[in-house]
């Protein structure tokens, strides 16, 4: 009787200590250190965690909340340098705070995280308006600890800035400044979701250009050549300039239009060839291209220097050898290309329409790209020698930066024998052109009278 009692006893504890420890387990962040690089337009961050179960059970799931408006790019790899899957699942609330869910191939209790973000348009002119001589200053508000659900042991975050010349920052300690460095921390305890703030204002000189939109067009041919043309709408979106411009100021002051855009490099593919940059005025000849081992080195250099807020519409194009993107099996073919291209440092996208033009007869249009886009309505285009048209495969998105720059695939099939099409249309037009002068020269058309003598 006393054994079966104490049994009981021994069960009860146990029980209670099972539901005690499952009510209380959770993950925590041990460690966390983050780097805020706001040394350009962008915001780049990344976070390095040491997460842990305080039950010892293996950690499968870890959400990760952002709160920076305008995010572009995401991504995690875990202690192995590992790739961890990321999936969007927004978060109740403010219309600018989302959940990741990251999900590890290798459950543990303790999680080693490096998460990397890129978000655009944060970092915001201060004063929003400056004169031609005026340096920029800029302003950036966000969060002073990393903003989770679970508690946070220690932290710490070192700041890059563009600049030494930092007006003012958040003075939490402890906090230590070095050049256009600011490292804030280790702070220790965090509780979950910390809403406090985190302002820099300082000098940023770096070029805030932005693409408006970009309508990258790839027009494949099975004779040999891949052609490449990009038009593109760009703004200054860093301080607009206040009063008028004065060119005799600019060229003679070297100080003078310290913000405004002069140049940008743009990079090309190694085989590019046939490379031409022109606006609605036609040839811009103010522009060097350099050929590199790996890529063409281009300096764009606009009609005019580009002031916070003026913008500038360009077309830029070249031609690539198709051995090199395009691949082919039986009637089986493979386009594989970069979606966009490197722009200019540290670019910013809002917009890029990408069109595939295919030859025509061309089949099985399948579409894979290293990202979700928006699909549009497939088309066709009608050019010379064409009969029933040549598909036209379209697609966007938003908001894209360099980390964008990745591989789309395009499978479709073809038949070698439609490559006899337009030579056949053209020695046909040639053959019934002979014909028709050959029967011309045969006709008399002359008008004659003939005389009878008796």
């Amino acid at each position: 009787m006393k054994k079966m009692e104490l049994s009981r006893i021994i069960y009860c504890v146990a029980l209670t200590y099972l539901c005690f420890s499952a009510a209380n387990a959770e993950i925590i962040n041990k460690n966390v250190e983050r780097v805020l690089d706001l040394s350009s337009q962008l915001v780049k961050t990344t976070y390095k965690i040491t997460a842990e179960e305080t039950t010892g059970k293996p950690i499968k799931e870890y959400v990760f909340i952002v709160t920076e408006p305008n995010l572009s790019y995401i991504s995690a790899k875990d202690g192995l340098n590992k790739k961890v899957e990321v999936q969007k699942i927004q978060e109740g609330g403010a219309s600018n705070v989302f959940s990741y869910k990251l999900t590890f191939s290798s459950p543990s209790s303790k999680q080693s995280i490096v998460i990397e973000t890129v978000s655009t348009k944060n970092i915001l002119p201060h004063p929003s308006e400056i004169k031609q001589n005026d340096k920029q200053l800029v302003k950036f508000v966000g969060k002073l600890y990393l903003y989770s659900k679970y508690s946070t042991s220690t932290q710490k975050t070192n700041v890059i800035l563009s600049s030494s010349n930092i007006l003012s920052h958040t003075q939490v300690k402890p906090f230590s400044v070095s050049s256009n460095k600011v490292f804030f921390g280790p702070y220790e305890n965090i509780g979950a979701q910390s809403e406090d703030e985190l302002v820099l204002h300082y000098e940023n000189q770096t070029p805030f250009l932005t693409v408006n939109t970009l309508e990258r067009t790839i027009e494949v041919s099975h004779w040999g050549n891949i052609a490449v043309k990009e038009d593109i709408q760009l703004t200054h979106s860093g301080a607009k300039l206040k009063g008028s411009f004065s060119r005799y100021d600019f060229q003679k002051d070297g100080r003078s239009g310290q913000s405004a855009v002069k140049s940008y490099k743009t990079y090309l593919p190694a085989s590019a060839n046939g490379v031409y940059y022109r606006d609605t005025n036609g040839n811009i000849s103010t522009s060097n291209m350099n050929l590199m081992r790996d890529f063409v080195d281009l300096d764009l250099r606009p009609r005019f220097p580009l002031f916070g807020g003026w913008k500038t519409q360009y077309t830029l194009g070249y031609n690539v050898p198709s051995y090199e993107y395009l691949y082919s099996s039986g009637n089986k073919y493979m386009l594989k290309m970069h979606l966009i291209d490197h722009i200019h440092d540290n670019m910013l996208i809002d917009e890029a329409v990408v069109n595939i033009i295919l030859p025509e007869g061309s089949t099985n249009i399948e579409l894979i790209t290293p990202y979700s886009v928006k699909r549009h309505q497939n088309d066709l285009m009608y050019t010379y020698l064409d009969t029933v048209g040549r598909p036209v495969i379209s697609f966007s998105k938003q908001n894209l930066v360099e980390n964008h720059i990745s591989d789309f695939t395009l499978k479709y099939s073809f038949s070698k024998v439609s490559l006899l099409q337009e030579p056949l249309l053209v020695i046909g037009f040639i053959y019934i052109i002979f014909l028709f002068t050959i029967v011309f020269l045969r006709l008399d058309l002359s008008i004659t009278s003939h005389s009878h003598k008796d």
